[in-house]
């Protein structure tokens, strides 16, 4: 039993930590404990250190704290962010669905969204594949507030974006994002931690609707920008 228990914990924790808790469970190898006698051996954790105390999934009630100290331009691109899990550039390529079609190339599910309801717009990730999001109706009417009379050209990381909406993106908000986060939670999971939390949230959504897991994962790859589920497993630390 003590040793599942640091197996499990081996997935969770860093090696330091493990080891304090198998130092904790062999102080019970007295007369009269139930590890008297057992030898537990060594466990080696699956990371050296973790990064995120508290995984790097952000929840709901995290993000809109962090959100409540920040500028509308930075405020509203953290929701949005969490809210249609988006990378941090994407935010710079928002367009309404009927402005840019999602790729042709992909075949995409008809479960994606399942049990959600908002606006659908498109973003363009990474190798260039355009994507639908979802954008709650109230995040959507503040977007949409923010259009710009023009399109603007930005740059980020050496790559020039047109951006139809007063929001930020990219570097310049993912740095501002984990200092708010550090100064409201006292730590950050980064920018990225939001599309954790986005995942995290649509698996347990799609499963009580009835989707396997098998399925979910699916989903949530396409909803992400990804067509291989497994990639989806990275996103439950």
């Amino acid at each position: 039993m003590a040793l599942d228990y640091l197996k499990a914990r081996a997935r969770e924790v860093g090696q330091k930590t493990l080891d304090n808790e198998r130092t904790a469970l062999r102080l019970l190898d007295a007369p009269g404990y139930a590890m008297h006698g057992a030898h537990l051996p060594r466990v080696k954790a699956e990371y050296e250190r973790v990064l995120y105390p508290h995984g790097r999934a952000y929840a709901p009630e995290q993000v809109r704290a962090i959100a409540a100290v920040q500028s509308e331009r930075n405020a509203l691109a953290t929701l949005i962010a969490h809210a249609a899990g988006l990378r941090a550039h994407e935010l710079l390529t928002l367009r309404r669905a009927e402005e840019r079609p999602p790729s042709a190339h992909r075949t995409w599910s008809p479960e994606r969204f399942a049990g959600r309801d908002g606006v659908r717009y498109t973003v363009q990730g990474k190798g260039g594949l355009v994507r639908e999001v979802l954008i709650p109706h109230e995040l959507a009417q503040r977007l949409e507030a923010r259009r710009l009379p023009e399109p603007e050209i930005v740059r980020d990381r050496k790559v020039f974006y047109e951006k139809l909406y007063d929001i930020n993106g990219g570097q310049s908000w993912a740095k501002r994002f984990s200092a708010d986060s550090r100064k409201v939670l006292g730590w950050s999971a980064g920018a990225h931690g939001l599309r954790h939390g986005y995942a995290q949230d649509r698996l347990r959504e799609l499963q009580t609707l009835g989707a396997t897991w098998r399925q979910a994962m699916a989903i949530v790859s396409q909803e992400l920008g990804h067509f291989r589920p497994e990639i989806t497993k990275e996103y439950l630390k």
